[in-house]
Formats: structure tokens, sequence, C-alpha cells
């Protein structure tokens, strides 16, 4: 197979098959992000993309969801992400969804009709890392877009009715601004339907702009407690019906569950994590998180 990084997914994928068609990231900017490093960005020529597809089908491989790899393949061509679904078919003909990964910006070169045709053959379930709304964090982040275009972009996903998730990274605002991070991000939401909203917490690693900025004293980090209070402000402030999902490891306090109806549990929950332990002990498990 031809992986040049290694499988990066959510969680919940962990039972679909991977299939690269892009390698690295098209954008590569994000100040504190450490994934895809590795491989310059590139698109997969046909021909790899066939030979891994030979190698499922001769292992015996029947699988149900494809999850492409790459740190945005959905920023691929209409063209070509229907080229995609048509030779996922097949060599393996059991497929019945290909998801992955896609920036708010990768939705710009598709228009609502493309999004549903892309939808009738197979893609679904698209993950897509804004990880904020405010736009005073997103500027900072050199995430490339502002607030309006993530509502412009992703309600062009539910026109289409392609289901979708969001990534929500609290933390991102840094010391002091948790909870004005949280209501700017919850109010961009409040006008989307993701199906799932995905929430991590920020994890520094050293080889990051973002570190090197806490180093020079241009960034000071949230402390564990301020995360953790960021994070139920931002579900208070969610309005919408979806899954919350904060179950990976880079949640110190981790929950699960359904909003509205979960919103109460959930919140309970965070707070009995603060009530329970101190700052000392948040912050060991935090610093010895070796991979997210």
């Amino acid at each position: 197979m031809h992986f040049s990084s290694g499988i990066v997914r959510p969680p919940y994928e962990a039972w679909s098959t991977f299939l690269q068609v892009t390698s690295g990231c098209s954008h590569n900017k994000c100040r504190f992000c450490t994934f895809y490093k590795d491989a310059a960005f590139r698109v997969s020529p046909e021909e790899e993309i066939r030979e891994d597809l030979a190698e499922l089908r001769d292992f015996g491989a029947i699988p149900e969801r494809i999850f492409l790899q790459g740190a945005d393949p959905f920023l691929l061509s209409f063209n070509r992400l229907m080229h995609i679904a048509e030779l996922i078919k097949e060599y393996l003909p059991s497929v019945q969804s290909i998801g992955g990964y896609g920036r708010v910006d990768s939705l710009k070169n598709k228009t609502v009709e493309q999004l549903q045709q892309l939808k009738q053959a197979g893609y679904d379930l698209i993950v897509f890392g804004i990880e904020s709304g405010d736009d005073i964090v997103l500027d900072r982040m050199d995430k490339g877009y502002h607030g309006k275009d993530i509502v412009e972009q992703l309600s062009k996903m539910t026109q289409a009715g392609m289901r979708y998730s969001v990534i929500f990274l609290g933390g991102l605002g840094g010391h002091g601004y948790g909870l004005d991070h949280a209501r700017k991000t919850a109010d961009v939401l409040n006008q989307l339907t993701p199906t799932r909203v995905l929430a991590s917490g920020l994890t520094l690693f050293p080889d990051t702009p973002l570190m090197e900025e806490v180093r020079d004293g241009r960034f000071t980090e949230a402390s564990e407690a301020e995360k953790i209070e960021e994070l139920m402000e931002f579900v208070k402030c969610l309005e919408i019906s979806t899954i919350l999902d904060a179950s990976n490891v880079s949640n110190l306090a981790p929950v699960f569950g359904h909003l509205p109806q979960d919103k109460q549990k959930i919140l309970s929950a965070l707070q009995s994590v603060l009530d329970r332990q101190g700052e000392e002990q948040l912050r060991y498990r935090r610093t010895h998180l070796r991979s997210l």
C-alpha cells in the first residue's frame, strides 16, 4: 500500500479500510499542527490507487467503508472524486460509503449539484477540521478562512444531503480566551447541521510554530481547567441536534453524548472532573501525551 504517512482518522473510523489518494496537506500552515509534516503535498496517480485497490482485493478485503487518506482528499475536483468512486466500485464492489478529511475551502470548487452526485456515488460523513469559528483565532492560527466561509461552504453539504462532522479544538485561543472562543465557535455551528462535533483539547508538541510562540512569550497556553471550562461553555452554547464526541485521548475529561438531550449529563461529567482533579494532576497527564 502506498502510505506516505501514518494512518490519520477519527476514532470512530477504526473499522474502515484506508486508501491514500493524496499525501500531506495542501495548506500545511496551521501553527499548532504536527500531522503530515513528513510528506509533501501530492495527489496520488491513478496507477498507485489501482495498485492499492488491487492489493486490498487480492488480500480478500470485503470492506463496506473506505476512509480516504491525506489531510484533505476532498479538495480533489468533482471529476477526480467521481472517478475514484468508480475505481473503488470496480475493485471493491462491497463498499457502500466513502469518507475522508476536507478543509472548508475544499468545497469552493464544488456546486451543491456536484455534491449531490458525490453523495449518490457513496461519499458521506466527510470530516472538516474547522478547529474554530472565531476569526481572531482562525487568523492567528493561519487556518486560511473565516467563520462566514465555514457557514457558506458547509451549508452546501446540508443542501446536498451529505452528512459531515466538524472538529473543535479547545484551548486554541490561549489563556483567558477560552470562553469567548467557545461562544463564537458555537455561534457558527448553530447555523449548521453537523452530524457529529468532534471536540479535542490542544496539545502542544515541540516541533510546531505555536510551541515557538510559547517559548518566546507570544502565546500563553490555557490551563487544563480552562480547557475543560471552555468545553463546558461550548456545550452550553450549542443549540443544534448533533453528537458531541469528546472521547479522544486529547481530552483529559472525555465525554460523549447526543445534544440536546444529554447536555446536562455531559456538563455534570465535566464538572465532576474539575471537582476531583487539580491542575497539577491534569497537567501531568497532558505532558505525558506522546501522540494523538
